[in-house]
């Protein structure tokens, strides 16, 4: 027997789950929400993640529902204690007064959902933490081979790159950068959007050429090459997806390479998703690890208007629990191989390919010291830039060293800002490092040069009245921050199921916070169409043929075949497109 999803039924729901504190009813913000589940009428929908993707997705659900006058009731269950997936901010000191961006730290001016939302949701605006110290060094493990001051002006910071690389490479990249980036807006505009097999689109909007080939083989095929590529080009494509130029496809390297207009939320950029969360009208289910999901028992064999039943655990109890509720849309909104849900046989009509992800250490912390400049092998501190991105070193390649890190052993340094440590009243900078391994104490002292202790911050017994604690304030956290973005010509398509949606294929093409939020948009879209009875997303025609005008530009099919396991491309030649102002700088980190 199905329960109704009336107000006093889901609130007794909750409790199987969560505490009133951490469990709660968002307000709607349209009326006609609180329906009895056996209304045909009314879509239940389950979001699995409130990240990026699923907090989008929700959040615009609501809004096509709305202005298509269906009727949906949302259900979000999150494992973690909070909204907003890898947007996370930590307090320096444990201080709640400060903040810095841990996770995905900024977004730029042509990330419209994003910027829309912070306009909408009336949040503030603030320049980014990208270094206290505007110098800015790049470093291949055994010298500078780049440095500039970002606070000079704009004809100062021209003839700086001019000067070292010439006008034509500098040019050619920042042209290709538009032209690459321009053909990915076009995925927000009918008749791109919404869309149905991201595979497609690749092709109907030409960056199958960038995505299946490395960042390195794509510059090659437009012209670019050389230190530009090596010490630019590739510093930005480390800092921002941990992954040298040739390895990561060429989405991701013109992705890496377009920060113009960079900002972040005052407060932290989690605040978007919440406030999308909380715009949707959801009920959200913190703390719960959904554990399985099979059809409900319908006596009905048809699974093409199939119901979902979810089984759920809350941190609280451990107990494994059937959610009183059937849902008629499933969305899966992270990545399948982490997320430890048993799915049912048959459920899952398109095989979800496990991506690997890049396993990276963020580590932040504060000193009352600068880097030392014996270990850049320098002698003025004065030179010393306050940002350090990398490069490979001479005898490095893309594999080279921990995870590609090569000779230098990270990605970054930033040093984000300066804070007034609470305990001392003085002032001492906030420090990030991107590395593939465990940041050491041993890295420090060298760092530093200074002696810093097994225990990372000195104990009151073990510094004399004189002494000074090299490390005041320390916080390490390892992500599994986006995809190993290997070149490839296919990708996972987001119905893997009748009603099952799927978000995270679209990191393997570009992952960032918009790209995530955009198609949990596109999945919002596509279920609202289907409640219309409206065919969208360019999709097969009903005999399997491909409908007029979406015939894919390709010679393997969509499961991959010709192209490599999963679809990653084969080593071969690189089809070139036509190259289309100077770039600006590449930033710290996204």
């Amino acid at each position: 027997m199905r329960l109704p999803c009336d107000l006093q039924s889901a609130a007794a729901a909750l409790l199987l789950f969560t505490s009133p504190a951490l469990a709660r009813r968002i307000p709607d913000v349209i009326e006609g929400d609180n329906l009895d589940d056996k209304d045909t009428s009314v879509r239940q929908v389950a979001i699995i993640g409130a990240g990026a993707a699923g907090s989008s997705a929700a959040y615009h659900l609501r809004k096509y529902a709305a202005q298509y006058n269906v009727n949906v009731n949302i259900t979000i269950f999150e494992k973690t204690d909070h909204i907003g997936g890898r947007t996370l901010t930590i307090n320096p000191y444990d201080d709640p007064s400060l903040r810095l961006e841990l996770g995905a730290s900024i977004f730029i001016e042509k990330n419209y959902i994003l910027n829309q939302s912070v306009e909408e949701f009336g949040l503030r605006k603030k320049d980014p933490d990208v270094g206290s110290d505007p110098k800015m060094g790049i470093w291949d493990g055994e010298k500078l081979v780049f440095e500039i001051d970002t606070s000079s002006s704009w004809i100062s910071q021209l003839w700086h790159i001019v000067w070292k690389y010439g006008i034509r490479t500098p040019k050619r990249t920042n042209d290709l950068v538009q032209e690459t980036v321009s053909k990915f807006l076009r995925m927000y505009e009918e008749p791109y959007f919404p869309f149905k097999s991201l595979t497609q689109r690749a092709y109907d909007l030409d960056l199958a050429p960038a995505t299946g080939a490395t960042g390195e083989e794509f510059l090659k095929a437009n012209n670019i090459y050389g230190a530009y590529a090596h010490d630019i080009v590739q510093a930005s494509t480390r800092v921002n997806y941990a992954t040298n130029i040739g390895r990561l496809h060429g989405l991701d390297t013109m992705v890496a390479m377009a920060p113009a207009g960079a900002t972040a939320v005052q407060g932290g950029n989690w605040q978007i998703f919440q406030k999308m969360v909380e715009r949707s009208g959801a009920t959200i289910m913190l703390n719960t690890s959904v554990s399985s999901i099979s059809f409900a028992k319908t006596g009905s064999e048809d699974t093409t208007s199939a119901r979902y039943r979810l089984r759920a655990i809350h941190s609280s109890s451990q107990e494994d629990t059937s959610y009183p509720v059937e849902f008629d849309n499933v969305i899966l909104a992270n990545p399948y191989q982490f997320s430890d849900i048993n799915i049912a046989d048959g459920v899952l009509e398109t095989h979800i390919d496990e991506i690997p992800y890049v396993r990276l250490h963020v580590t932040i912390f504060t000193s009352p010291f600068r880097y030392s400049p014996g270990f850049f092998g320098l002698e003025n501190s004065k030179a010393l830039p306050g940002t350090v991105l990398t490069t490979l070193g001479k005898t490095d390649n893309a594999t080279s060293g921990v995870a590609g890190a090569g000779s230098a052993g990270f990605f970054s340094i930033s040093m984000l800002r300066k804070l007034v440590n609470p305990k001392t009243q003085k002032e001492e900078y906030a420090y990030k490092i991107f590395s593939p391994e465990k940041v050491t104490p041993e890295f420090l002292s060298r760092l530093f040069g200074v002696k810093v202790p097994e225990t990372f911050i000195a104990e009151p017994n073990d510094q004399s009245s004189a002494e000074v604690s090299p490390i005041s304030w320390y916080y390490p956290h390892v992500f599994y921050s986006y995809p190993k973005a290997e070149p490839r010509v296919t990708f996972q398509d987001p119905i893997v199921g009748a009603g099952f949606y799927y978000t995270s294929g679209m990191e393997s093409f570009i992952s960032t916070m918009e790209t995530n939020a955009l198609m949990g948009k596109n999945v919002a879209r596509l279920i609202v169409d289907d409640m219309r009875g409206v065919e969208s997303g360019g999709v097969q025609s009903h005999d399997g043929s491909l409908a007029p005008g979406q015939q894919l530009k390709m010679t393997c099919d969509r499961a991959g075949r010709g192209a490599g396991k999963g679809g990653v491309r084969k080593a071969g030649e690189v089809p070139k497109t036509r190259p289309t102002e100077l770039p600006e700088m590449p930033l710290v980190d996204l």
